[in-house]
């Protein structure tokens, strides 16, 4: 009788163990033995990887940066004051990732995809690697498709690609972000997702940009990526590489983007503070030693994607802030060497009234006519040259009391050309109307308007054209070139409006 019991039950028993689910989950614990100023260092997770994304208590994140033999140095995302020696640190096993998608689009998120502006919850997306190899040559096509900034100065003289990388870089308060935002607002019909990344910036600043594109109903088509300077330094670090990412998202499904980087001289020096405090020894002007490669992997995302892999376009704008306009400073000369051109900004020409300041000696774009309608480049061609000549002149003047005939004549049309470049902010033009602004300078119909007239004439010959020429602007825009015939339709149109202006 006993016999049987035991067997019975034993039999119970092997028959529940069968049936016992269970899941053995192993988890790499590491444990904090240093932190403070935004640094950890952690003990005992020898599996971590690079750019990895570890757990601390209280729900606070940190970025694995530095693989060391006993140890990883962390960067965290949170509060260091709420992290404590001895707390313990879980593997995610996710390298950095960010959310990305269409939900994104009119909102302000921080790095991590986190809203900023009291919206609510951003609806699901997707999540996206914020660092990722940049395509190779066999991946990309010419860039030769031009991306309007609305601006004449630039879109006759620094003609901007989809796909290019233009630096715009210049001194503090010179008007960087002015062009940037004009740039975001000309992309209005264009079906062009644009990212606007504020690294280091006052939370003000940004309050105003963000108010702004609101104002001009930019913010449709736009993504405010933010940490302003009160984030903790790892969040200005990451902030262009997300914004990056999430204009990849748009990129890689065939779209245009564009993206800014609001600036790379605040973005290096964030990660300057961590590579020190990470103990990573300081290069030039104490750098990091990989202070070139932060950048250059960032800025090589920008793509013109071949037709096999979408066609899709990813067009940047790294700002660098300059000190004293020296820009053979270290950033400054780094990113020069990686981007397709600079646009230079001018403290001098700012403070004259010339805007956008744009310095034309040093400004170019290496990408050049290739992004450039046919009609813009055949005015283009001798402007640029002759505000060149313009200004050597006018040092040149400055020391010498008689000039010729022919070099006062050069004088005078050389600050009307000036004249017609100036622009309004929030004030973008189509590249048919800057087609025929710039014409009247060019072909020298303004010698016998007084130049503090100028403006008044260029904001009454484009609303006459538009009024009683229309067709003008019509044929600019199907055919993109100048003829002969059109020519002579302009020119005729000029004398016509001459008369009632003078009169």
């Amino acid at each position: 009788m006993t016999g049987t019991r035991k067997d019975e039950i034993t039999a119970i028993l092997k028959e529940q163990i069968k049936g016992l689910k269970y899941d053995l989950e192993m988890q790499e614990v590491g444990v904090v033995v240093e932190v403070g100023d935004g640094i950890a260092r952690v003990y005992g997770l020898e599996g971590a990887m690079a750019s990895e994304i570890v757990e601390f208590p209280n729900e606070i994140y940190g970025l694995v940066l530095n693989l060391e033999e006993e140890s990883v140095g962390v960067a965290l995302f949170g509060e260091s004051e709420r992290v404590q020696e001895g707390d313990e640190v879980r593997r995610t096993r996710r390298v950095l990732e960010t959310p990305a998608g269409d939900a994104m689009l009119g909102r302000v998120v921080d790095p991590l995809g986190r809203p900023l502006d009291g919206k609510g919850p951003i609806e699901e997306t997707g999540m996206r690697k914020a660092e990722i190899i940049a395509p190779g040559v066999i991946d990309r096509q010419p860039v030769d498709t031009p991306l309007q900034t609305g601006l004449k100065a630039i879109d006759a003289m620094t003609p901007i690609g989809r796909g290019q990388r233009e630096l715009i870089i210049g001194d503090r308060r010179t008007g960087k972000t002015a062009i940037a935002l004009d740039t975001i607002i000309n992309q209005k019909d264009e079906d062009v997702v644009c990212v606007y990344v504020a690294i280091g910036q006052k939370a003000s600043t940004v309050a105003r940009i963000v108010d702004t594109l609101t104002k001009y109903g930019a913010m449709d088509y736009t993504i405010v990526v933010v940490a302003d300077a009160n984030s903790p330094t790892p969040m200005q670090y990451l902030a262009p590489y997300a914004g990056c990412a999430m204009a990849e998202h748009f990129t890689y499904g065939g779209k245009d983007a564009f993206v800014i980087y609001d600036d790379l001289s605040k973005h290096a020096v964030a990660y300057r503070e961590m590579s020190l405090l990470l103990r990573r020894p300081p290069g030039r002007e104490a750098y990091p030693g990989d202070i070139f490669y932060t950048h250059s992997r960032l800025l090589e995302r920008a793509v013109r994607l071949s037709e096999e892999n979408g066609g899709g376009s990813l067009t940047a704008f790294p700002l660098i802030e300059t000190k004293a306009g020296d820009i053979t400073a270290y950033i400054p000369t780094n990113v020069i060497s990686i981007t397709d051109g600079q646009i230079y900004l001018e403290t001098d020409l700012f403070n004259q009234g010339f805007r956008p300041a744009m310095n034309v000696g040093y400004s170019v774009s290496r990408v050049g006519g290739a992004a450039q309608i046919k009609a813009m480049s055949q005015i283009a061609g001798e402007l640029r040259l002759e505000l060149s000549q313009y200004r050597e002149l006018e040092a040149f003047a400055e020391f010498s009391s008689d000039l010729d005939e022919e070099s006062k004549a050069q004088l005078a049309r050389g600050d009307r050309l000036m004249e017609i470049l100036k622009q309004k902010q929030y004030a973008p033009m189509s590249v048919e109307e800057q087609v025929v602004s710039l014409y009247v300078a060019v072909e020298n119909h303004l010698a016998d308007i007084e130049v503090s007239e100028v403006g008044r004439f260029e904001d009454g010959w484009l609303r006459f054209v538009q009024e009683e020429h229309g067709e003008i602007l019509e044929t600019i825009r199907r055919e993109k070139k100048l003829t002969d015939k059109l020519r002579a339709h302009l020119d005729k149109a000029v004398e016509e409006f001459k008369e009632r202006f003078t009169s």
